[in-house]
């Protein structure tokens, strides 16, 4: 078998998830674009010719604005709610006509972090995908907007793809969005900024060079595209960022065209549940680590023991996601702890033979171990 790489490996992609942003569903003023939808739907049908297709849509809540005659996006919680739960009906309705043409059934899931923190809920997830491709269904994914609150939101729809992505190990994520890729400048204020045509390592400076968000109607801004392309790249799933304002581009890149910003995978990957462990989950307190643990962990692949922490900051349990922090404050690694936070308070900076005369017992010799642990 062939191994492709670049475009020609996106072109040959049999399982494909396509991000819709906002910017890519509504006019000038944050409504609803009929016309462009319909042409969008046309690129989708035609892309789920011979391909598992899976959707992630943004619009539900811009939707919402519109049919309640709001002259702009609620900036409040409850508000967002209430425009998310009228416009996610009218969201599938035109999915469900999209696809209708050509008798090609669709299905409404809708997330909340918490639906992948858990791990159990995360192989639910998984498996109800699964068995909704092998039917022919399109899946159409959004996040549960309605009952999401700040614990339990991705925070925009890039992570969201990046997650969906990994879930149903894709072989593409195409990022539709308002902008035709990445550019070494904002193009909007710099005439002579130029299209990154592909990318092979997300940088510091790479993100750099993306800003916030340009739009009063979406979240996500191109540092969360990135951040999206790094997650998924890490799983060799290649990513492609390109404007969906554009009728006819998600042709063009799956006809492996030279259009928008391609992330290319990196010769290694991230095991599934390292990936879970580094993207899906959200952590609930931090580890001080000193500079010898940080190059056992990063460099030796070692566990992080409680002699290597200076300081446990946080309220979590046994089981629970932390960061693990190095001295000059990054996050460089997260892991699952293996003791609740007071216990770590108590053991940390002691070897491992001294836990159970400090505590009374000992559940392991590592204060995180290196199976549960994902570098950043």
């Amino acid at each position: 078998m062939v191994n492709l790489s670049g475009r020609d490996a996106v072109r040959a992609a049999r399982r494909v998830v396509v991000k819709i942003g906002t910017n890519a569903l509504t006019n000038a003023t944050g409504r609803f674009n009929r016309a462009h939808f319909e042409a969008l739907g046309e690129d989708l049908l035609w892309a789920a010719q011979g391909r598992e297709l899976v959707v992630v849509s943004s619009g539900a809540i811009a939707l919402g604005v519109e049919r309640l005659g709001l002259p702009a996006r609620p900036k409040d919680i409850p508000g967002k709610q209430a425009c998310a739960a009228v416009g996610q009906s009218r969201l599938m309705q035109a999915y469900e006509e999209a696809f209708g043409k050509v008798d090609r059934r669709v299905a409404q899931v809708l997330l909340t972090h918490g639906d992948v923190q858990d791990r159990r809920r995360y192989l639910n997830v998984k498996h109800a995908l699964e068995r909704l491709i092998a039917a022919n269904v399109v899946p159409v994914i959004n996040e549960n907007d309605t009952v999401s609150v700040d614990e339990l939101k991705f925070g925009d729809n890039d992570t969201l793809a990046a997650l969906v992505a990994g879930v149903v190990e894709a072989d593409a994520l195409i990022i539709l969005s308002d902008v035709e890729g990445l550019f070494t400048a904002d193009p909007r204020k710099d005439p002579d900024a130029r299209l990154l045509s592909q990318v092979d390592a997300v940088t510091p400076e790479l993100l750099a060079l993306a800003g916030g968000s340009g739009s009063l109607v979406g979240t996500g801004g191109m540092a969360t595209k990135i951040r999206a392309a790094a997650r998924v790249t890490e799983l060799g799933v290649r990513c492609l960022i390109t404007s969906g304002a554009v009728p006819g581009r998600l042709r063009s890149v799956l006809s492996g065209e030279p259009t928008g910003t391609l992330f290319e995978t990196p010769g290694t990957r991230r095991s599934a549940r390292t990936a879970w462990i580094a993207h899906a989950l959200k952590p609930k307190g931090r580890l001080l680590v000193d500079a010898g643990a940080r190059e056992a962990i990063v460099v030796g692949k070692r566990s992080l023991l409680p002699s290597g922490i200076r300081a446990v900051e946080g309220d979590f349990g046994r089981g629970d996601p932390v960061d693990l922090v190095d001295e000059q404050g990054q996050a460089f690694a997260r892991g699952l702890s293996a003791y609740e936070d007071g216990e770590l308070r108590r053991i940390a900076g002691l070897k491992s033979a001294d836990i159970e005369s400090v505590l009374g017992y000992r559940y392991l010799d590592e204060a995180v171990h290196r199976d549960d642990l994902a570098v950043l």
